[in-house]
């Protein structure tokens, strides 16, 4: 009788990127998603629709090429281009503590 509990590795060359969200009295969590859903296009766009409570950081891995960073600033530069300059009030805290200072023309996110 196996005891196998199922991977949270990807199993494709694929980076992952999970948010870290705040519910205040009830404390912080890593959201929990389907593998389909984890892309940075989905974060986006769950980030602008609301899909989190209160956003406080963006983690990025990929397993296969052997890394993983805070992607937070470059999220909140997204967010911030994307709304052009008027951030929806669910994602406006995260979006000033994290965005660049630098001049957001010069940014390209990879």
């Amino acid at each position: 009788m196996s005891n196998s509990t199922p991977s949270i590795v990807p199993t494709d060359d694929q980076t992952v990127y999970l948010v870290l969200d705040d519910f205040v009295d009830l404390g912080r969590c890593w959201r929990e998603t389907v593998i389909e859903k984890t892309d940075f296009e989905t974060v986006i766009n769950d980030l602008l629709d609301g899909e989190y409570y209160n956003p406080v950081r963006v983690i990025g891995f990929n397993t296969t090429e052997g890394w993983s960073r805070d992607v937070s600033g470059e999220v909140a530069d997204e967010l911030r281009r994307r709304c052009d300059r008027q951030v929806p009030q669910n994602i406006l805290a995260f979006v000033q503590q994290h965005e660049s200072r630098t001049d957001r023309s010069q940014r390209r996110l990879v």
